[in-house]
């Protein structure tokens, strides 16, 4: 019986660090994403922290998956700035990997 809640500790553990693990990445992808929109949108220094800020808010007040993207799809379209959803997937996708890359390594923006 001892082993089995040795063995149920240390899952339960595996499953906290990858579940913080994940949000780690989550926050880091949502904030190189929200910079790279803000380039696009024009902002700089205090009004681009602004926005990323807007972008990590966003993530945490989601009722569905895809509101960070409906987000920038949004902000995007009153700008004027006319990129596909497609595209705009595609660099999530690579903030996610550059993200990941960069927990994984304990590298800082």
């Amino acid at each position: 019986m001892n082993g089995f809640r040795e063995r149920e500790k240390a899952f339960e553990a595996k499953y906290l660090h990858d579940e913080e693990l994940y949000f780690r990445i989550k926050v880091r992808r949502n904030h190189l994403f929200g910079l790279w929109v803000a380039g696009l949108l024009g902002y700089n220094g205090k009004e681009a922290d602004q926005y990323v800020e807007e972008i990590i808010l966003v993530e945490f007040q989601k009722i569905h998956e895809d509101d960070v993207l409906h987000k920038v799809l949004r902000d995007l379209k009153k700008a004027k700035i006319s990129l596909s959803e497609h595209r705009i997937r595609k660099e999530l996708e690579k903030c996610w990997e550059a993200a990941r890359k960069l927990i994984m390594n304990n590298e800082e923006l």
